[in-house]
C-alpha cells in the first residue's frame, strides 16, 4: 500500500491547536491500518513552523500540551509587514517543499502562514488541502478575509466546518462535489467534517489548567475577554471605546483579559495611559496557554472577544459570546442566538451586556460536527488518492 507524505504547515497558536488533532488523527490511523508484515506506516507527515507568532509560551504549548509531533522545520519568519513576510515564507517553504516532494501540503485557516504554503505548494504541482474552508466574514479590510479567500480558490480538497461553510463555497461558483466518486481531475473535492477546534475541546478539557491568580475565579463569576485585532488595537479611537466598556462593565462582574503584548503597546500609546487607569475588576493577566485559557472558559459567565476562534469555544462550553467586531464567519452562532455582534461602540458593548447576562441559554444545537473532524480529514484524504474506503466516521 502506498505512503502518503503530507507536509502540514503552522505559524500561529490557532493552527497549533487544530494541528495537533490531525496529528492525532494522523497517528491513530496508522495505528488502526499499519500492514502487521512489515509495520509500515500509511501516512508521513512532516510539520513546518513557519515562525509567524512564535514566542517561548507558544514554543510550550505546541510540545507539552499540544502532544504533538516536534516540527522538523521552524523558519523563524516574524515581526515583518504582510508582503515581507508571506514573501520570505513563499521562498523557504517552497525549498523544504522541493526537498521533502511530499504528496500534499496541509494548511489551516487564513493566516499569511497559510497563504505562503498553499502558493508554494501549487507552484509546484503538489495537492493542497485547507483546513477551515469557506468561512467568509465579507470584509475585505481584514487580512484573514483575502488570505482564506485566495487559498480557497487554489486548495484542491476544501475541508468546511459548517453547512454554511460550504454553501459560501456554492455561492462563490464552486463545482458541487461533496463526494470522491464524482470527482474528476480537475475537480475540487468539497467536504464538511465538522469543525477541528470542537475535537480539540473534547480531547483537552480534561487537563485544563487554573491561572494563578489573585481573584478566587471557583468563587467569582467573571467575564472572559480577549482582544487582539489589528482593527480594534491599531484605531485609538477604537481601543478607548472597547477599554472604556470594559471598564465599566467590569464594576458590574469582574473582568478577565489575557492581554496580547500587541494590545498592551496601544494602550501605552494612548493620550492618557490607561493601563494607569484600569480598576482592579479588570484583571489584566500575562497570555495565557491553551489549556489554561480552557480553564477560563469552563468557569467564566459569558465572553467578549474579537477572536474567531474563541466565539466557537464559547459555544463547546455553553457560553453566550459578545464579539467585538461588526460581522462574524460563525453566522450559525448568531442566527441561533448564542453570539451577540456589538462592534466597538462602548454603548452597543454595555447593552449587549445588559442584555444577556441573566439569561440562561439552551446549547442544545450542534452545527460543528460530531467531534471527529480528525479522523474524517485524515480518511478523506487517504481516499482522496483512491486508497481507502471511509470507515465508520463518516456514518
Amino acid at each position: 500500500m502506498k505512503n502518503i507524505k503530507i507536509i502540514t504547515i503552522v505559524g500561529a497558536r490557532p493552527q497549533f491547536i487544530k494541528a495537533a488533532v490531525v496529528s492525532r488523527a494522523i497517528i491513530s490511523f496508522n495505528s488502526r491500518h499499519r500492514l502487521s508484515t512489515d509495520n509500515q506506516q500509511l501516512i508521513t507527515e512532516i510539520i513546518i513552523h513557519t515562525g509567524q507568532h512564535y514566542d517561548q509560551n507558544m514554543s510550550v504549548v505546541f510540545f507539552r500540551e499540544m502532544q504533538i509531533p516536534e516540527p522538523a522545520y521552524n523558519l523563524d519568519i516574524n515581526g515583518l509587514d504582510h508582503g515581507a513576510m508571506t514573501g520570505q515564507m513563499l521562498e523557504k517553504i517552497e525549498q523544504v517543499l522541493l526537498k521533502e516532494k511530499p504528496d500534499l501540503v496541509l494548511v489551516y485557516g487564513d493566516t499569511n502562514s497559510t497563504l505562503a504554503g498553499a502558493l508554494a505548494a501549487k507552484k509546484l504541482h503538489i495537492k493542497v488541502a485547507h483546513v477551515e474552508a469557506g468561512l467568509r466574514s465579507f470584509n475585505l479590510n481584514m487580512p484573514e478575509e483575502i488570505n482564506r479567500i485566495l487559498v480557497d480558490r487554489i486548495s484542491d480538497i476544501l475541508f468546511c466546518p459548517t453547512e454554511t461553510a460550504v454553501n459560501n463555497l456554492k455561492k462563490e461558483g464552486y463545482p458541487n462535489i461533496i463526494n470522491h466518486e464524482s470527482r474528476t481531475t480537475n475537480h475540487q473535492l468539497i467536504v464538511n467534517v465538522g469543525d477541528v477546534m470542537y475535537d480539540a475541546v473534547l480531547f483537552y478539557e480534561k487537563n485544563a489548567i487554573q491561572s494563578e491568580l489573585e481573584v478566587d475565579l471557583k468563587k467569582t463569576p467573571f467575564i472572559l475577554v480577549t482582544l487582539h485585532r489589528a482593527e480594534n488595537t491599531d484605531d485609538s479611537k477604537r481601543l478607548k471605546s472597547i477599554f472604556d466598556a470594559f471598564i465599566e462593565i467590569s464594576g458590574d462582574m469582574p473582568v478577565i483579559l489575557p492581554l496580547h503584548p500587541r494590545t498592551r503597546k496601544k494602550l501605552q500609546l494612548l493620550e492618557h495611559n490607561y493601563l494607569d487607569i484600569i480598576p482592579k475588576t479588570l484583571c489584566l493577566i500575562p497570555p495565557v496557554s491553551y489549556l489554561e485559557m480552557i480553564w477560563l472558559l469552563k468557569n467564566c459567565r459569558l465572553i467578549m472577544t474579537d477572536s474567531g476562534g474563541l466565539q466557537k469555544e464559547a459555544f463547546f462550553f455553553k457560553k453566550p459570546c459578545i464579539t467585538l467586531r461588526e460581522e462574524t464567519e460563525w453566522i450559525e452562532l448568531v442566527e441561533n442566538k448564542y453570539n451577540f455582534i456589538a462592534g466597538y461602540e462602548s454603548s452597543d458593548i454595555i447593552l449587549n451586556y445588559q442584555k444577556i447576562k441573566n439569561i440562561q441559554f439552551n446549547f442544545s444545537k450542534k452545527p460543528y460536527g460530531k467531534g471527529n473532524a480528525g479522523e474524517l480529514i485524515v480518511e478523506h484524504i487517504y481516499r482522496y488518492f483512491g486508497l481507502l474506503i471511509l470507515s465508520k466516521y463518516n456514518k
